[in-house]
């Protein structure tokens, strides 16, 4: 992989569907006038805040992870969130790929650590926009109103800078720590991510339902008693 974009960054694939007329009319609308950098970051904002973050959800079935599914419910975890990101963005003429991470994720809930069994989210998801030459990291995850109530500062994105998650929330505590990058992926793996789900999360190899709860009202929950 070249550090410049070719024409598969701009291309539509099955899961980075850019070329879905609802998700295209989704990033042309978000993304507004202006110039390139001024209609990435609106089209981060839309994506981080619009599209709900959910990790309880996670259904690893191919079809839960294209981009326009993402966008239809209006809901999706990092690796799906980050798939719609660059989706979109190749949608309005951005070259984007999607990135990814092994993080220490300390503000989960204890739901969700029960289920998991540790604090370690494997291939964290982001997505990495080719604006002012050079590629940019954008994480757009999780939604405002989410930060408010696990008190974590919202992540913001410039344009020009990599926008990764902070290390501390607002009241000083870890956070998250990055462990591990795996580094940029022109389409969005996901045989790959599966495996490696399966290994590290045995539940998630059960035909159990998805999680139902509601993960922001865990969080703001646990944020208070904290």
């Amino acid at each position: 992989m070249t550090d410049q974009p070719g024409p598969q960054h701009l291309a539509p694939t099955w899961y980075l569907d850019s070329d879905d007329v609802r998700l295209a009319d989704f990033a042309r609308r978000a993304a507004g006038e202006g110039s390139e950098r001024e209609r990435a970051i609106r089209l981060y904002l839309a994506v981080r805040d619009e599209v709900i973050y959910d990790p309880y959800g996670v259904v690893l079935e191919p079809f839960q992870f294209k981009a326009s599914t993402t966008l239809a419910r209006r809901k999706g975890f990092c690796v799906t969130k980050s798939g719609l990101m660059a989706a979109a963005a190749r949608a309005i003429g951005i070259p984007a790929r999607v990135g990814y991470a092994d993080v220490k994720n300390h503000l989960t809930t204890e739901r969700l650590r029960k289920r998991m069994g540790t604090d370690v989210f494997a291939f964290h998801g982001y997505a990495e926009l080719f604006l002012g030459g050079k590629w940019v990291k954008a994480t757009p995850v999780f939604n405002i109103e989410l930060c408010r109530r696990f008190r974590v500062l919202p992540l913001e994105f410039d344009g020009e800078s990599d926008s990764i998650f902070h290390p501390f929330d607002a009241d000083g505590r870890r956070h998250m720590e990055y462990v591990n990058f795996r580094g940029a992926y022109d389409d969005l793996p996901f045989e790959e991510i599966r495996r490696t789900f399966y290994e590290i999360y045995p539940y998630m190899r059960s035909d159990a339902a998805p999680e139902q709860a509601d993960f922001a009202a865990d969080a703001a929950r646990e944020a208070a008693a904290a």
